[in-house]
């Protein structure tokens, strides 16, 4: 006959913890003090174990404290490298400053070289300017604003509630193809070759790295930008952002913005003009894309609301 297998034998363990719930080791101690004839250990040995366990306590915080303490060694190569993005920071800036110079001083010797031989070739330069990014541009538009969310009790912000590069994308391309003539973003100049990525928690535009808030700057007709603009998915965008995220955002009018230009771009490649031609299109004729163009003796160029031009710091073409 087999054997009936206890009901709980599966809890044996919660069994014997409920019959036995005092330690074997700690039942004999407890009865060992119980017994009579019991002595216990002298005050000194007390003291000894106490004393021992507040030192051991006291050397595992030092040391503990020592381990989190960064290094001289660390702090000094910290400094210096924080110096040095400094420095070449400054570098950096300052070469773009000059090669913006130069790049001016350039166009300007090119423009007093054609202005006797042939203006409407000038004017058609300039245009091409103005259309590929090269030429400061002056003019009503749109400026977009957004912000991070505020931080935390502790100082931190969600990488959800920060603005990510595909938040700017969408403005620009929404601000493209709501009639934008040119589009700056914190005042780095878009061209047909610029990318918006990320790099870490950093904005790249350029390869320039850009912290927030993030100011996007479109000239175009203001009226007209701002209705179509409320109309594309970058609108929409911007309210879920702001009212799921915290992120803040605005959409303003401007009577007047400056972008300035890109710098010299690199030629990629060209073709011969037609040997047929016998005169270089008009001026009239490179306006057609309702690009600005500018005079002979200057880079700047106001848009006016209207798409149509004129030339600040000289005469007309």
């Amino acid at each position: 006959m087999t054997a009936t297998r206890p009901l709980d034998a599966s809890m044996s363990l919660l069994t014997e913890v409920m019959r036995h719930p005092l330690d074997p080791g700690y039942a004999e101690a407890s009865a060992r003090k119980a017994a009579p004839g019991y002595r216990r250990p002298p005050r000194a040995r007390r003291v000894i174990v106490l004393v021992t366990a507040v030192g051991l306590g006291a050397a595992t915080a030092v040391a503990v404290v020592s381990l989190r303490a960064p290094e001289p060694a660390v702090l000094a190569a910290r400094t210096l490298l924080e110096k040095q993005i400094t420095d070449r920071t400054a570098q950096a800036a300052a070469l773009r400053a000059s090669n913006q110079a130069l790049n001016d001083e350039v166009a300007g010797l090119q423009a007093q070289a054609l202005a006797a031989q042939d203006p409407a070739l000038i004017a058609r330069l300039k245009s091409g300017d103005v259309a590929a990014g090269v030429t400061a541009v002056t003019g009503p538009g749109l400026r977009v604003s957004l912000a991070d969310a505020p931080a935390d009790a502790s100082g931190n912000v969600a990488a959800d509630s920060m603005v990510q590069d595909a938040d700017l994308q969408s403005v620009v391309n929404s601000l493209w193809a709501s009639g934008a003539e040119a589009i700056a973003v914190n005042g780095q100049r878009l061209t047909s070759l610029t990318a918006i990525r990320s790099a870490g928690s950093a904005i790249l535009v350029d390869l320039v790295p850009l912290s927030g808030p993030y100011t996007v700057d479109a000239i175009g007709d203001p009226d007209r930008m701002q209705t179509r603009f409320a109309r594309t998915p970058a609108a929409s965008q911007l309210a879920y952002l702001r009212s799921t995220w915290g992120i803040s955002t605005d959409v303003a009018v401007k009577t007047s913005l400056r972008l300035p230009g890109a710098g010299a771009i690199s030629l990629r490649y060209a073709s011969p003009l037609d040997p047929t031609a016998t005169s270089v299109p008009s001026a009239a004729a490179t306006t057609a894309s309702h690009v600005g163009v500018a005079s002979s003796d200057t880079e700047v160029v106001t848009l006016s609301s209207t798409g149509a031009t004129r030339t600040t710091g000289g005469d007309a073409p």
